[in-house]
């Protein structure tokens, strides 16, 4: 069974391209991790959430890549950067 996520984060607006950026970095680790079969985000139109989405072949490696084991320094805290709390909704085939 295939697991992965998709998450909405909705950063303020004078954080939203660093928010994109640290997006963008923790996209490009998970893409490295074992399993992992794809990772993307992107943005509103109208610039006020940031949508990421990542698939793992195994429930064990979509929990080994939040481990972050071997991350280079990713900035994942949730603080007064974000407007709302994540919406984040885990997946798995059948």
């Amino acid at each position: 069974m295939s697991v992965g996520f998709v998450a909405f984060h909705y950063p303020a607006a004078a954080h939203f391209d660093d928010f994109v950026d640290r997006v963008a970095r923790v996209a490009t680790f998970l893409g490295t991790t074992p399993g992992c079969l794809s990772v993307d985000y992107w943005v509103t139109d109208d610039d006020a959430a940031v949508v990421s989405a990542a698939h793992w072949e195994t429930e064990q490696d979509y929990t080994a890549a939040f481990t972050f084991d071997g991350a280079p320094n990713l900035d994942v805290a949730f603080d007064e950067r974000e407007v709302r709390p994540r919406e984040i909704f885990k997946l798995h085939s059948r």
